[in-house]
């Protein structure tokens, strides 16, 4: 029994005590759970399920602070409620905004990326943040950190993409990435079904309902980067699963990361290039 004990481990993926020797955890199938590298421990969760909303909250509240302070001359005091505290647009240029101008005149196509966290007003900023946290909360329960970021990432890229190809010139705002995680409580209600599944099913259908409403009837929305964004949510959820069919992978956790260095290191270079410009310009 002693002997036994010695030669069990925790996966590092799924955290299941397995036997050192076996070739696929038989709890979430990652392979050679007992390598060395694996045994570092990166496959354990970065953050917290309630940290990871507030970090990604805290990252586009960030950004947006950075947009005010690279131009605060042209700081937006307008009479409409929409554009109060508006970034100029040459900060939000500057920092990532997405559309065919940025793309096509500046050859600038990680701005994809970057365009999801930044805004153009407060209002901007604190409806989409207010929406990011209600549904990123039930997005982290059901699919977990690492497929969440990877909805947040990928169908933020999907909508600007959409939008890209829709020909809107300059656009912006996390909506596409939060819409990428409505698509996804929405594709989860419906294929789990159930009392509590249907009751998400329809809750979710209920916010769809009234984006796109309200997309359409308050002029400036980018209703192609909503649909591209909650197209991509429910694609991508179809590919990774949920929770309840599978725990997240160690390939998951290593495309987490990729989306993960892509959008620290396109933001860092965002920033950097941003204040060199305004440094020197």
């Amino acid at each position: 029994m002693n002997g036994s004990r010695r030669n069990s481990i925790l996966c590092p993926n799924c955290n299941k005590l397995i036997s050192a020797d076996e070739r696929v955890c038989p709890y979430c199938g990652t392979a050679n759970p007992g390598s060395w590298w694996k045994a570092l421990g990166w496959t354990r969760a970065w953050f917290a399920p309630d940290q990871a909303i507030r970090l990604l909250i805290s990252v586009n509240v960030g950004m947006y602070v950075i947009s005010i302070l690279l131009d605060p001359s042209r700081l937006g005091l307008s009479a409409n409620p929409f554009a109060l505290l508006s970034p100029s647009d040459r900060s939000l240029l500057l920092l990532g905004a997405s559309g065919t101008f940025p793309i096509d005149q500046l050859g600038r196509w990680w701005t994809l990326v970057s365009a999801n966290y930044l805004h153009g007003s407060i209002l901007h900023l604190l409806f989409n943040m207010m929406a990011l946290r209600q549904i990123g909360n039930l997005v982290v329960e059901e699919y977990g950190v690492y497929r969440s970021f990877i909805l947040y990432t990928g169908g933020g890229v999907a909508g600007f993409a959409v939008s890209y190809l829709a020909g809107i010139k300059f656009t912006l705002g996390a909506s596409a990435a939060v819409c990428s995680l409505i698509g996804a409580a929405l594709y989860y209600g419906k294929a789990r079904g159930g009392v509590y599944g249907q009751a998400v099913y329809k809750q979710i259908l209920g916010w769809v309902i009234g984006i796109f409403l309200f997309g359409f009837l308050v002029p400036g929305i980018n209703n192609w980067a909503h649909g591209g964004g909650l197209a991509g949510g429910i694609l991508l959820a179809l590919l990774l699963g949920y929770r309840e069919k599978r725990e997240e992978t160690l390939v998951q956790k290593s495309l987490a990361a990729v989306c993960m260095v892509l959008t620290v290191g396109t933001l860092g270079w965002a920033v950097v290039a941003a204040l060199w410009y305004r440094l020197t310009g």
